[in-house]
């Protein structure tokens, strides 16, 4: 059975009639009589009734009628739901998200996508560099989100945005009472760091910093993620250097001051990672949010 004799025996079913239904059709009455009977052969039962007036459905031609409907209903959708995911506005898109970068940048940006293509499923997943990119060569993640990326001949990555650097200091620190820190007074300062996994990453980053300027800062303790780093600095442990999106976490007893007098660039990029041989048209959908939000940060 095809879909052919499904158009053409709801045509006759509307119509009633086989002379008005061949000129709906666009056809001539002997091939639509030939489909049908075809059709009732195929089905083994009577689906109309032959009379003077017409072609009378029986019931079971009314019931046949109901679904051919739903049939045809199902490949308009079917074809509908094709076709949009061609143009990469249905489907599933697994993103790999890691610690701060989760406080403010990638919300915006998944809020964005989805704002924008609704009938695409999101699914998140939380992990660090090296499993980010394992999940991408293994095609278990579209799209991944870090920092301090090194260049690999089969990862594309696109910065998203970049951010200032800030000092995170105890309410009853002195610090808390300026309007900013030289970054060479942080050689004292017993320094919480993280995260402890996934190098080179931020601790490589403060590192350098600190040798630029001068000095090895005293490292009180390495941590996983910011929400940790900053409650410890909350708790008194030491202070803490962390993106300026960290700021988000509004613990209490802890003050996010300026730095200046920075040894080298002190910004950090928050880059967005994909296979660099994906042409998936739901991958490029997403790009287009995230380079649409690159530039409106810019402006």
């Amino acid at each position: 059975m095809d879909l052919r004799k499904l158009r053409y025996f709801i045509a006759v079913a509307e119509e009633e009639h086989i002379g008005r239904a061949a000129m709906l059709l666009n056809i001539s009455q002997p091939p639509l009589t030939r489909q049908i009977h075809q059709l009732e052969e195929e089905l083994g039962v009577a689906l109309f009734n032959r009379t003077p007036k017409g072609m009378e459905i029986t019931e079971a031609g009314a019931m046949f009628l109901d679904e051919a409907k739903n049939i045809f209903a199902l490949v308009e959708q079917a074809t509908e739901r094709t076709q949009r995911a061609g143009a990469g506005r249905l489907g599933r898109l697994d993103v790999a998200i890691f610690g701060s970068g989760i406080l403010e940048t990638i919300p915006k940006v998944l809020l964005a996508f989805r704002q924008r293509f609704p009938d695409v499923k999101v699914v998140l997943h939380t992990m660090d560099k090296a499993a980010q990119i394992e999940a991408l060569r293994q095609r278990r993640i579209t799209v991944g989100f870090n920092r301090l990326l090194s260049p690999l001949p089969d990862i594309a990555s696109e910065v998203v945005t970049s951010e200032n650097l800030l000092l995170v200091v105890n309410d009853s620190h002195p610090f808390s009472k300026q309007q900013c820190v030289d970054f060479n007074d942080l050689k004292a300062q017993p320094l919480i760091l993280f995260p402890n996994q996934g190098r080179p990453n931020f601790i490589d980053r403060v590192n350098k910093l600190c040798q630029e300027a001068g000095f090895t800062p005293t490292v009180s303790q390495e941590v996983n993620d910011a929400v940790t780093a900053v409650a410890l600095v909350a708790s008194g442990f030491g202070v803490c250097i962390l993106p300026e999106s960290a700021t988000a976490l509004q613990l209490p007893g802890v003050s996010y001051v300026p730095l200046t007098n920075m040894p080298m660039d002190s910004k950090v990029d928050l880059s967005c990672i994909y296979r660099d041989n994906d042409k998936s048209p739901l991958l490029k959908s997403f790009l287009t949010v995230v380079r649409e939000f690159k530039k409106a940060q810019a402006e």
